[in-house]
């Protein structure tokens, strides 16, 4: 597969914003002003999909409607980067209805997270280009407690050098977007080493639950030696555990698992109940993964603050006393 960059964002470029999952109906006027101002700041000029504001008894809007948002965003000159409102649950609806050639004739920056994975990957998969695993347009409502997610989609975006990441100062699981003022921040203990070791491959994953729905599909991503970044929510509650342990093992039956050169989780929300113990617990289960570099506690997935992960980027694991992640994101 021959791997295709994006050109990087600068000042006066136009970012689309598109739901392809759920609408941005969603999205309060206050948290759309603020992010609005945040990529003013960044002197990046904001447009609209035509049928975001849709909303169904999904939260969300037809098939035609977001493919055609999709088509419209790629093949517009003008529109330097795609970002996307908000996750959700049906975003898969549209593989098979988009017109790959447009994507890949039209190759520009798509960013989105969550159910946004099966689009990241989907995206690598049939054209060969690099997407991100980042925050969505609603992320940018953030009032407080931002600069780390804000730095790292910068670096990963706007900057052509090659970036390491480091764990934030603390983090938070909050509904920020119900008491902007009234933010819970955690202190934050580095990353869990799980099993060390060194590895250089390709990034792929993302939403772990949503990433197995490209199983047996033509759109899993089939790229040897890989870094496989993998996070899950707190949809499950209680059962996040046993969840987490069988999704994982359901990635680990597949053919091209073979290709994993080293895994990195991301950081479970408190509703999940999900402990170092039971994380290393789970990992070590697995003779699958005795002889691969495995870390977990990285800021990425379903809380706050977050790296942009290049999907298909060039990253760079150590895992042990002095731990790296590295991206070479050309």
């Amino acid at each position: 597969m021959q791997i295709i960059y994006p050109e990087k964002l600068k000042k006066g470029d136009e970012i689309r914003v598109i739901a392809p999952s759920r609408s941005m109906g969603l999205i309060s006027q206050e948290i759309r002003e603020t992010a609005n101002k945040r990529f003013s700041e960044l002197g990046l000029e904001l447009s609209f999909g035509k049928h975001i504001d849709e909303k169904d008894d999904f939260n969300s809007t037809s098939i035609e409607a977001r493919v055609q948002d999709i088509h419209d965003a790629f093949s517009d000159k003008n529109v330097k980067a795609i970002i996307t409102v908000i996750g959700g649950f049906n975003s898969n609806q549209l593989l098979k209805y988009l017109d790959w050639k447009i994507v890949k004739d039209n190759p520009k920056i798509f960013c989105g997270y969550s159910d946004i994975t099966i689009l990241n990957n989907a995206i690598l998969q049939k054209t060969g280009l690099v997407t991100y695993y980042g925050p969505h347009y609603s992320s940018f409502g953030q009032e407080l407690h931002f600069d780390y997610t804000l730095d790292y989609f910068k670096k990963c975006l706007m900057q052509t050098d090659s970036f390491e990441i480091v764990p934030s100062d603390q983090w938070s699981d909050d509904e920020w977007y119900k008491d902007q003022q009234n933010r819970n921040l955690i202190k934050n203990n580095g990353w869990q080493v799980i099993n060390e070791g060194k590895a250089k491959g390709v990034a792929i994953g993302g939403n772990l639950c949503t990433f197995n729905l490209l199983q047996g599909t033509e759109y899993f991503p089939e790229v040897e030696n890989t870094i496989l970044f993998i996070e899950d929510d707190e949809l499950t509650g209680d059962f996040s555990a046993v969840e987490f342990d069988r999704e994982l093992q359901s990635i680990i039956h597949q053919s091209q698992f073979k290709n994993v050169a080293g895994m990195v989780i991301g950081r479970f929300q408190k509703a999940s109940k999900m402990t170092p113990a039971k994380i290393e617990q789970i990992i070590r289960s697995k003779k699958e993964l005795e002889k691969i570099p495995v870390i977990a506690g990285v800021d990425f997935g379903h809380t706050d603050p977050k790296v942009t992960i290049p999907i298909g980027g060039e990253a760079n694991l150590i895992v042990g006393e002095s731990s790296r992640i590295e991206f070479a994101d050309h």
